[in-house]
């Protein structure tokens, strides 16, 4: 489907929907990423979550003005082809219920409008180059630490799509001398990062969240251990100019401290450059747009996908 070219100097909105696995939130807003009205309700079963999404943005597109696009940054995984019968999907996911849920054929037929879909943290990944902490770069890794662990890789401009999206929650660390007992919490892999690592990991291994732990629990020398491992195996794979960690469990301020020398001692010496040895503090950081990270993300979605088409 083809959208007329949209007319210049008109004020435009747009709709933004950060659908997570916790917590959907909508918004609308324009393009320079201020935020005109939004709403927070939990994330539930399909039918009743997306109900309220839609009514969300009929309600304040009606009294804003008609929406130009919407963006939706989506948990996963998600189908991100677009020449697949199942683009705008999520796919086979452990929320309860969600599994096959289309998250933007109902908005593109409900609004007639351009949607733009990608994952909730390759959205968080193009919110915080364009408004926040990866301004000045072009080759970036965003990565949440929360109920999952996701990542949205960004390579000059542009989040990675190929057989489907980056899965940065699923590799397998290295077991922390310390923990080499505990199982794992994911559903598919048990120990992989996210089973080990994630705020429910935390939970099963110690009976409460990282706050509530006590400096000299060693569930924080855990967390940034695996987390420090994490970064070095982005940092020889992916090479980003930048890794912004966000999230849940990234809301505990002492944790980004620990986990920078835990990136050099994983990566034994071998890269050479003065982001690592000298600047980490600028290399590894948290997100300037905090929470509203993803769905500013969306944001730029509906942005991006309400240019006029070529040709």
């Amino acid at each position: 489907m083809r959208y007329a070219p949209l007319m210049t100097g008109v004020p435009r909105i747009f709709g933004a929907v950060e659908a997570g696995g916790t917590k959907f939130v909508c918004a609308i807003g324009n393009d320079r990423g201020d935020i005109l009205a939004q709403e927070r309700f939990p994330t539930a079963d399909p039918v009743s979550t997306l109900a309220l999404t839609h009514a969300f943005l009929e309600d304040h597109g009606r009294r804003l003005g008609s929406l130009a696009a919407i963006g939706v940054a989506s948990f996963g995984p998600v189908e991100l082809n677009k020449t697949s019968p199942r683009y705008g999907f999520i796919g086979l996911t452990p929320k309860a219920g969600w599994s096959g849920t289309e998250m933007a054929g109902s908005l593109a037929r409900e609004f007639r409008c351009p949607v733009g879909f990608d994952t909730d943290v390759n959205a968080a990944a193009l919110a915080e180059r364009r408004w926040g902490a990866a301004r000045d770069v072009e080759n970036l890794v965003y990565v949440t630490i929360g109920t999952g662990i996701g990542g949205g890789v960004v390579v000059d401009g542009v989040p990675i799509h190929g057989l489907m999206h980056p899965e940065i929650g699923h590799i397998y660390p290295r077991r922390h001398p310390l923990d080499l007992n505990f199982g794992g919490v994911c559903p598919f892999h048990a120990d992989c990062l996210e089973g080990v690592a994630s705020g429910p990991a935390i939970l099963a291994r110690t009976g409460a969240m990282l706050q509530a732990l006590d400096e000299t629990h060693p569930q924080w020398d855990i967390e940034a251990d695996y987390l420090g491992q994490l970064c070095a195996q982005l940092v020889v794979t992916v090479s980003p100019q930048r890794i912004i960690l966000g999230g849940g469990v990234m809301n505990q301020t002492r944790l980004l401290p620990l986990i920078r020398p835990r990136l050099r001692k994983w990566l034994g010496g071998y890269i050479d450059r003065g982001e690592i040895l000298t600047d980490i503090d600028r290399y590894v950081v948290a997100p300037e747009l905090g929470e509203n990270a993803g769905v500013l993300g969306a944001l730029v979605l509906a942005v991006d996908a309400a240019q006029p088409a070529e040709g």
